[in-house]
């Protein structure tokens, strides 16, 4: 999530309150999400609610309050306690809360992937049917039909995705694309993708290769890449015959070009030195 000021200090006390949440074994990752999803799309669409749920001038406990007495008997306990939490803090601006709120969501969703030990799964499979949006134009095209159905949407997805990827990824993706809330696709699940990578401490490297790399050279690569960035490094693979024999690495809005030998080669110095 983008924010600044209040707002950014807001966000960073509600994600510390998901996490102390989600630490529990009580807590059902999955259930929050969805509900955490139901609060963004409630507030998304009621303007004047959520304006009073970020007004300053009411004073913390009467907002609190009012999350409690309008949504306690329709989302769980942890939710409500969540949410109330969260209106609690000052927001410099009130579409800000409602982007958290989204954000809190698809972090519970990966922490979720993350206990059932299938985070990796889902890193990758967000990177690939992202490819497969990019290079399929009829299927971007039904996706971000603003014509199209919320059903016939979920309809699609759940015969592009249900029984192969992890049920987080195909919620993940779901929601992002029946409620976009102004985002492109591309620019959605590259946000989710990152939210991933967060979720181990680790940064995102999209390796573009003429032919599949070797396990001996991906290690190598991924250990080079973390050596030089200081943190751990996801790699996100893809095989574009056009490379003509090299590799094309990215991290973040940096992009490094050079052939494979050349760059492998650069790597066990580093790693030497």
């Amino acid at each position: 999530m983008t924010a600044h000021g209040a707002s950014r200090e807001a966000f960073a006390a509600a994600r510390e309150r998901l996490d102390a949440l989600t630490d529990s074994t009580s807590v059902d990752a999955a259930r929050l999400a969805e509900e955490l999803a139901s609060v963004t799309a409630l507030l998304h669409g009621e303007i004047s609610l959520r304006r009073v749920l970020t007004d300053p001038a009411q004073s913390a406990d009467r907002k609190a309050e009012l999350v409690q007495r309008l949504l306690g008997s329709q989302i769980s306990g942890p939710t409500a306690d969540l949410v109330a939490g969260t209106v609690r803090s000052r927001w410099s601006q009130s579409r800000d809360l409602v982007d958290a709120l989204e954000e809190l969501a698809n972090i519970a969703d990966l922490t979720a992937a993350q206990k059932a030990g299938t985070l990796d799964d889902v890193e990758d499979e967000l990177f690939r049917f992202g490819r497969i949006v990019s290079s399929n134009t009829g299927l971007r095209a039904a996706l971000t039909d603003r014509k199209a159905t919320v059903p016939a949407k979920s309809e699609l997805l759940h015969s592009l995705l249900g029984g192969r990827a992890d049920a987080a990824t195909e919620r993940l993706v779901t929601r992002l694309v029946t409620a976009p809330r102004g985002r492109s696709l591309e620019a959605g699940l590259e946000s989710l993708s990152k939210l991933a990578a967060e979720r181990r401490d680790r940064m995102v490297a999209v390796v573009t290769s003429a032919v599949p790399l070797s396990d001996p050279q991906k290690q190598r690569l991924g250990a080079a890449l973390a050596k030089l960035y200081g943190r751990r490094m996801h790699l996100n693979l893809d095989v574009d015959p056009a490379v003509l024999g090299g590799i094309r690495v990215q991290v973040g809005d940096e992009v490094i070009n050079g052939s494979l030998a050349d760059r492998i080669e650069d790597a066990a110095r580093r790693m030497a030195s």
